[in-house]
C-alpha cells in the first residue's frame, strides 16, 4: 500500500510532532504458526463453546500479527468474532513475556462487554475511559506492576500528554501489542471519522516493527479499506471477509406519515419475536415514539446521548435480559453493544448512508437462525436530517481560518472565548481545535488553546470531496428504499463486497412483507398525540462569555416567561404543515392549525392570561407570522400591534449564526422598538404574547423580549410555530 503523507487527500489531518516515549528494543519470543493454530483453535472454544473452531480469516488474522509480525486489517462483518482474535494474540503474547494489549477503541458499550469476556481467557483486563476517573490512578499503577493483560482506552486518551508519558513511556519499556478497534474512524472517507483516532499514526510510527499491530472494523468500504491499510504502514495485510449475515431478513414498510407509522408499529411490535432495538434519527423522535407505545401497553424505554451513562447501563442490561421488548434509540446505541439474541431491528427513518444503515442492523441476528430487519422510511423528514448532517460537517477555509487568526502561541484562549470570533457550535469547534491539534497548528494548554509556528493549510479537494461522497451516499439510501431487487445485495455492493449475491431472503427475494394497514382509529390517535405535545420555549438566563455586552446574567425582571411551541423540526405532527407554511409550498394557515394553536394556549400554566400580540419581524416569511398573530387575536379577543418589534438593518438572519456569542452580537442592535406602534398603557403593563414563526437558538426571542420589558411592556410570554 502507498503510504499517505500530509498532502494527499489524507484529510485535513498531519502528523503531530509530539512522540510516544522510548521504543522497546528487544523482541520477545514469537509462536510458530502451528503453536498459533492450536492455541487458538483452544482460545475460541474457551470463549464460544467445546465444538468451536477458528474462522480462516480468524487463523490468518492470528498467525500474520502473532507469528508473523505483519501488521494486519480486519474488515469483517459484525458477529464475526474479530474481539476474539486479538483476545487470543493477547494470550499468547502474554504467555511469552509480552507485556499488555492495548485497544484503542471508542465504545464505552464495547470496552463493558468486553472486560468480561476476556477473562474466559484469564485475562486481567480494564478500560480507561470517562466513565471511569475515579480509578485512573489505580490502573496506571498496576500498568506500571505489570498487572494488567489487556487495556481498552477511549482515542481521546490519546491527546492527553501526561496519560502518553505515564502509560505509554511505561508500555514501550516492554514489548506490548496494539489493537485499533472500529478502524474506519481513522479515515476521513468513514461515516465515523474521529480526529482523535490519528494520532495512532504518530504512535504506529514509534513501535518497533516486529510489534503486533491489528485494526478491525465492520464497516469499511473499499476506499476506507485502502486509507486506513495505508496508515498502517506499506507491507499492510488486508483481510477481508464476506458482509453476508445469514439470518437477516430485511424489509421495507412505506406508509404516508408518522400517524400511520405509530400505528403500524403499535400493531406490529408483539409480532416481531423476542426483543430489539427501534431506531430513530433524534431524541425527540424515539422520546415520542417510546411514550406512544408505553401508552399502548407496550414495554419500552427511550435511550439516547440525553440518558445518564448510568441509566444506560441499566436499559442495555434490561434489553440483554430480555425485561424489555425494545429499547427505541438513536445512533447512540449503535456499535459495541453486543447481544447475541437481539431478534429485531426497526427503523423509523433512515440512516445517511448504507454504510451506517449495515451498521446499525448488524446488532440483530448474531447468534439466531432469524432476525426480522425493517425499515420505515420518512422520506421528506429523513432528507431533512441528512441535510442537517451535511451542514454540520466540514467548516469553511474561513472559519477554520478564523478560529486560528484568534489564537497566538503565548496567551491560551478558552473555547467560550473562542466563540465570540469563530461562527461554529462548542461541540463542532471543539471537534475542530482536535483537528488542528492532531495537525500540528495549534496545541491544547491547561483549559485552553495556542498557535504552533506550524504552517496550516486548508485541503479543499477533501471537503469538495467530501460533501459529494455524502450526497451520493444520501442518494444511495433513496434508491435502496424503492428498490426492485435484492435488499442485503445493494447493501454489500455499496460496501465493495465482491462476494455479494441475492440473499434470498429480503421482501424483494420472496414474496414476505411486513406492510399492512393500521387501523383508521389508531392512526388517528397517534396523530393526535403528534399533534398534541406542547413543545416549552425554556427562557435564557445567562449572556454568552466574551461579549463586550450584553455581559453576565439576565435579570429576572428582563427575562421571558417559559414559551411554548406548536411542533418539533422533524416531528410527525403540525411540523410537515409549518414546513411547508415556511418553504412557500403551502400558503394558507388552515382553521385546524389555528384552533391547535389556540389549543397549546389553553394548556398554557400561565400565571396571567396575555392582555395583547405583539408579531415578530420576519426576513423569512412575514405574512405568515401576521395571519396567526390575527387569527389568535380573532379567537383571543385580543388586540395586534405591529410593528412594535422592528428590525433595524437589512442583514438580520439568524439562521447562518452558528453559536451563541455570534447569535447574541448578530440580533443585539438590529432589534428595537417603536414607541408609536406599543399599546397604550391599560394594556402595555399585562402580558404580551410574542408570536414568531421559528425557534431555533433562542436568542432572538430573548433579545426582542429584553427589548419590550425594557419599554415598560408586562411579562413576555414567547409562542412558536415550531422549535428546533
Amino acid at each position: 500500500m502507498a503510504s499517505c503523507d500530509s498532502g494527499s487527500v489524507d484529510g485535513l489531518i498531519a502528523v503531530s510532532e509530539d512522540r510516544y516515549g522510548p521504543a522497546m528494543q528487544t523482541e520477545p519470543p514469537r509462536p510458530t504458526a502451528l503453536e498459533v493454530e492450536a492455541e487458538l483453535t483452544a482460545h475460541v472454544q474457551a470463549l464460544a463453546g467445546p465444538h468451536a473452531i477458528p474462522r480462516p480469516e480468524q487463523l490468518a488474522a492470528v498467525t500474520a500479527v502473532v507469528a508473523e509480525r505483519q501488521r494486519t486489517l480486519l474488515v469483517a462483518r459484525t458477529g464475526f468474532g474479530k474481539s476474539a482474535v486479538y483476545f487470543s494474540a493477547t494470550r499468547m503474547l502474554r504467555d511469552r513475556g509480552w507485556g499488555p494489549t492495548v485497544v484503542v477503541s471508542p465504545l464505552l458499550a464495547l470496552m463493558r462487554d468486553q472486560v468480561a469476556a476476556a477473562e474466559k481467557l484469564g485475562l486481567a483486563a480494564v478500560t480507561i475511559n470517562s466513565s471511569n476517573v475515579d480509578g485512573w490512578n489505580d490502573i496506571e499503577a498496576r500498568i506500571n506492576a505489570d498487572e494488567i493483560d489487556l487495556l481498552l482506552i477511549a482515542p481521546e486518551r490519546l491527546a492527553n500528554p501526561g496519560f502518553r508519558r505515564r502509560v505509554f513511556d511505561t508500555l514501550q519499556s516492554r514489548a506490548f501489542a496494539l489493537v485499533c478497534d472500529e478502524a474506519h474512524c481513522i479515515s476521513d472517507w468513514g461515516h465515523d471519522f474521529r480526529p482523535d483516532y490519528r494520532r495512532l499514526r504518530q504512535l504506529l510510527s514509534d513501535l518497533p516493527s516486529w510489534t503486533p499491530v491489528l485494526a478491525t472494523t465492520a464497516t469499511a468500504n473499499q476506499r476506507v479499506t485502502d486509507d486506513v491499510a495505508a496508515q498502517l504502514g506499506d507491507d499492510t495485510l488486508v483481510l477481508r471477509t464476506s458482509l453476508d449475515r445469514e439470518s437477516l431478513h430485511l424489509s421495507v414498510v412505506d406508509l404516508p406519515d408518522d400517524g400511520h407509522r405509530l400505528a403500524w408499529l403499535a400493531e406490529t411490535i408483539d409480532q416481531l419475536p423476542g426483543s430489539g432495538i427501534i431506531y430513530c434519527l433524534t431524541v425527540a423522535q424515539a422520546e415520542t415514539t417510546a411514550a406512544w407505545l408505553r401508552s399502548r401497553g407496550h414495554d419500552v424505554a427511550a435511550y439516547a446521548g440525553s440518558v445518564e451513562p448510568e441509566q444506560r447501563l441499566v436499559l442495555e442490561d434490561r434489553l440483554k435480559a430480555n425485561d424489555l421488548k425494545a429499547l427505541v434509540a438513536t445512533s447512540a446505541l449503535g456499535m459495541g453493544f453486543d447481544k447475541g439474541d437481539l431478534a429485531f431491528c426497526v427503523h423509523l427513518g433512515l440512516p445517511p448512508s448504507p454504510v451506517a444503515y449495515y451498521q446499525q442492523i448488524g446488532r440483530a441476528g448474531r447468534n439466531l437462525d432469524e432476525a426480522q430487519v425493517i425499515a420505515v422510511p420518512r422520506p421528506i423528514e429523513d432528507a431533512a436530517v441528512w441535510r442537517w448532517f451535511e451542514s454540520v460537517a466540514l467548516p469553511s477555509e474561513a472559519v477554520c481560518q478564523s478560529a486560528l487568526d484568534q489564537l497566538n502561541p503565548f496567551e491560551p484562549a478558552s473555547i467560550a472565548n473562542l466563540e465570540r470570533w469563530v461562527n461554529l457550535g462548542r461541540n463542532r469547534l471543539s471537534t475542530l481545535l482536535n483537528i488542528l491539534e492532531v495537525d500540528g497548528a495549534v496545541e491544547r494548554v491547561g483549559s485552553g488553546w495556542i498557535r504552533t509556528e506550524n504552517a496550516w493549510n486548508y485541503n479543499h479537494e477533501l471537503a469538495e470531496t467530501l460533501t459529494s461522497l455524502r450526497r451520493a451516499e444520501s442518494t444511495q439510501m433513496l434508491d435502496w428504499a424503492s428498490l426492485q431487487t435484492c435488499r442485503l445485495r445493494y447493501l454489500r455492493e455499496a460496501l465493495d463486497d465482491h462476494e455479494a449475491v441475492d440473499c434470498g431472503r429480503c421482501d424483494r427475494c420472496t414474496d414476505h412483507t411486513w406492510s399492512h394497514a393500521p387501523d383508521r382509529e389508531l392512526v388517528a390517535t397517534a396523530t393526535n398525540l403528534l399533534r398534541g405535545g406542547d413543545v416549552q420555549i425554556d427562557a435564557r438566563k445567562q449572556w454568552p462569555t466574551g461579549l463586550a455586552a450584553p455581559k453576565g446574567r439576565i435579570k429576572p425582571e428582563n427575562q421571558n416567561q417559559t414559551g411554548r411551541a406548536l411542533a418539533r423540526v422533524g416531528d410527525g405532527g403540525w411540523n410537515p404543515l409549518v414546513e411547508g407554511l415556511l418553504d412557500g409550498s403551502t400558503t394558507e394557515v388552515t382553521d385546524a392549525m389555528l384552533s391547535a394553536c389556540a389549543g397549546v394556549l389553553k394548556r398554557w400554566n400561565w400565571d396571567a392570561r396575555p392582555l395583547w400580540i405583539c408579531p415578530m419581524p420576519s426576513r423569512r416569511n412575514q405574512q405568515l407570522i401576521d395571519d396567526v398573530a390575527e387569527g389568535l387575536g380573532t379567537l383571543g379577543k385580543l388586540p395586534v400591534h405591529r410593528p412594535v418589534v422592528m428590525t433595524a438593518t437589512d442583514d438580520f438572519y439568524q439562521a447562518e449564526q452558528q453559536n451563541s456569542a455570534h447569535q447574541v452580537e448578530h440580533v443585539w442592535g438590529r432589534l428595537a422598538i417603536d414607541p408609536a406602534a406599543m399599546p397604550g398603557p391599560d394594556l402595555l403593563n399585562g402580558p404580551v404574547l410574542l408570536i414568531d414563526d421559528e425557534v431555533d437558538s433562542r436568542w432572538t426571542l430573548t433579545v426582542a423580549g429584553f427589548c419590550l420589558l425594557e419599554a415598560g411592556s408586562g411579562p413576555v410570554l414567547p409562542f412558536a410555530l415550531r422549535s428546533r
